[in-house]
């Protein structure tokens, strides 16, 4: 028998505010335990939630990048359940009327065009944080922080239209891109800004009936939703193909393992008893104000990412690497601009720069080199002032003195050599040199023509113009041939 997946995902994520949704204190993280905590977060008789109006603006700028309908009218509502880290018993979210429903997100993966409908995007406020490691074993203790209770979170939650683990993961890729390219949050999955539950089930081909989902929650990274994804379906079709059923759970997976376990069952789910939060009036929006905050809205990545390959001429791949975040792009555009060669700005930006980056562990914002500066050194490139492997050595001296490029290759002598009788001088002792490498070649052997030239430039310090080498050193070579 022939399944297939059938997986939806909800993403939550920390919307990037000073304060907490209802009260407020700090949202800034990192700070000792129960730092950021007040008696509305803490949950304590008598204190009253007051809505944050940044926390709304941000929620309602994700629902229209994400093509939503924002309502005029929403509410909030009391989901219950006993959790130690919730301090109120209480979370308050949004149910029945939640501030937006129906966008998409559409994209490509594996060169094929996705959509993936979105159900609703909601408001909720977030639980503390339940602590197990670095307590002392004998007490099996546990311990709480509740400086994230209360920080004000947004739920999106998809259709279950995406059918393959490798979707998921790009799915949940793009929807971070569109979420820090407008600055709703900044992103940071390390720091639990940005989580991902994962629903999936497999149904039988031949029927469009979904079968039994089990919910595995809290994923953290795109790797991991793929990696957890496709071990549950090979799970799943593992338990179906031996004759057994699928349990409606909750699971959690393990990355150090690749797999899932079972967390808890959902045979006989929870009811939450969601009731309206008699402490919050219905939220109010007016059409002018939604139309406000959608004026506020960046390019998107997907449409900056097109909009690179008509304006620069540069392959889709340079364009989708160079539009993952705004910074990024912004570089490569004042790169491209000051340099007047885009495919030059890409190459240099997604390798060199990228690379150093990846070995300091820095962002693009932690990058000292100035797109000008970087524009410079192009620039002595494209007019032949000096060679490729040149260039390389003057960016590492230039990402670590600040030097201009320019400075840098005047004070060292490193501008390319055109004097002619200089490389004249260079073949002629390198083919003395290698009289045998010279008989070699022409015996027929030409593969020994490189290894001659490589030892011009190397003799020549890498500064050498390889078309004049390669020009006297063919003459030279074919002189007695003729």
């Amino acid at each position: 028998m022939s399944y297939v997946p059938v997986i939806g995902l909800e993403i939550h994520t920390q919307l990037q505010t000073n304060s907490k949704l209802f009260c407020g204190c700090s949202t800034r993280f990192g700070a000792p335990p129960n730092q950021h905590t007040c008696p509305v977060c803490l949950g304590l008789p008598g204190a009253l939630p007051v809505l944050n109006r940044r926390a709304v603006e941000l929620a309602v700028k994700a629902a229209l990048a994400l093509g939503c309908t924002v309502h005029a009218t929403s509410s909030f509502a009391r989901k219950n359940y006993f959790y130690p880290d919730l301090p109120k018993g209480y979370q308050i979210s949004q149910y029945d009327q939640p501030l937006a429903t129906e966008g998409a997100l559409e994209f490509e993966s594996r060169g094929e065009a996705k959509r993936v409908g979105i159900i609703r995007v909601h408001l909720e406020e977030d639980a503390g944080k339940s602590l197990h490691e670095g307590l002392p074993d004998s007490d099996r203790m546990t311990a709480l922080d509740f400086n994230r209770s209360g920080v004000p979170l947004i739920e999106i939650v998809s259709h279950p239209d995406v059918r393959s683990a490798a979707d998921a993961a790009e799915y949940f890729s793009r929807m971070r891109a569109i979420l820090v390219a407008t600055r709703v949050t900044d992103g940071n999955m390390e720091e639990g800004s940005l989580r991902c539950d994962a629903n999936v089930s497999v149904r039988r081909s031949d029927t469009q009936e979904f079968g039994v989902k089990t919910e595995i929650k809290n994923i953290n990274s795109f790797r991991n939703v793929q990696r957890a994804l496709e071990y549950e379906i090979e799970r799943q079709l593992a338990v179906l193909e031996s004759g057994d059923r699928v349990i409606h759970e909750t699971r959690l997976f393990d990355p150090s393992t690749g797999r899932t376990f079972s967390m808890r069952s959902k045979e006989e789910a929870h009811d939450y008893r969601y009731f309206p939060e008699p402490d919050l009036p219905p939220l109010q929006i007016a059409s002018e104000w939604i139309e406000q905050v959608r004026g506020t809205l960046p390019e998107l990545p997907d449409a900056r990412r097109r909009r690179f390959v008509t304006q620069y001429a540069i392959p889709d791949y340079d364009a989708g690497v160079l539009t993952q975040s705004s910074a990024l792009a912004a570089y490569f555009e004042s790169t491209a601009a000051a340099s007047g060669n885009a495919k030059a700005a890409s190459n240099w930006i997604m390798g060199e720069l990228t690379r150093k980056m990846n070995e300091l562990g820095a962002s693009i914002g932690d990058v000292p080199l100035a797109p000008e500066a970087l524009a410079g050194l192009i620039r002595l490139v494209d007019s032949g002032t000096i060679s490729g492997p040149t260039a390389k050595d003057v960016f590492e001296k230039m990402y670590a003195s600040g030097r201009a490029a320019g400075e840098i290759v005047e004070s060292e002598g490193l501008a390319r050599i055109d004097d002619e009788g200089a490389v004249q001088a260079a073949v002629v002792k390198v083919l003395n040199a290698n009289a045998d490498a010279v008989k070699q070649y022409r015996a027929g052997k030409k593969q020994t023509y490189g290894f001659l030239v490589g030892q011009v430039i190397k003799s020549m310090g890498g500064k050498a113009n390889p078309a004049l080498v390669n020009a006297i050193m063919r003459r030279e070579l074919d002189k007695d041939t003729a």
